[in-house]
């Protein structure tokens, strides 16, 4: 069974920097990422990372986001750094593989990023 689980988020003022790590377990992901939702929102895409290390980042977090992934903990990172009180969400980890002719996601509980004011 595939299971994720986030930590690191916690709250934070603005221009601080949060790291948030996601533990992957029970299968092996062809991409990792990063989405949130913010209140009032709908989820959107932070950054992902695929296999081959090639990464996307949401404009609004280039620069000031990193992600990574270290294959042989299966885990997923997101650095966070000049946080804005924009970037208050619920943090989901994400991860996804290819099977047959389809491609599962799974998603983590989510962990609340809040900065404040």
């Amino acid at each position: 069974q595939v299971q994720l689980v986030e930590s690191g988020g916690g709250l934070v003022q603005p221009g601080g920097s949060l790291r948030l790590s996601c533990a992957a377990s029970g299968s092996i992901f062809n991409a990792m990422g990063w989405y949130r939702q913010a209140p009032g929102k709908q989820r959107e895409l932070v950054a992902t990372i695929t296999s081959g290390g090639s990464t996307n980042y949401a404009d609004s977090v280039k620069g000031r986001f990193t992600i990574s992934r270290d294959s042989a903990k299966n885990t997923v990172s997101l650095q966070m750094n000049s946080l804005k009180p924009e970037d208050t969400a619920v943090y989901y980890c994400n991860a996804g593989k290819y099977y047959g002719l389809g491609y599962q996601n799974y998603w983590g509980q989510g962990t609340q990023v809040t900065v404040s004011s």
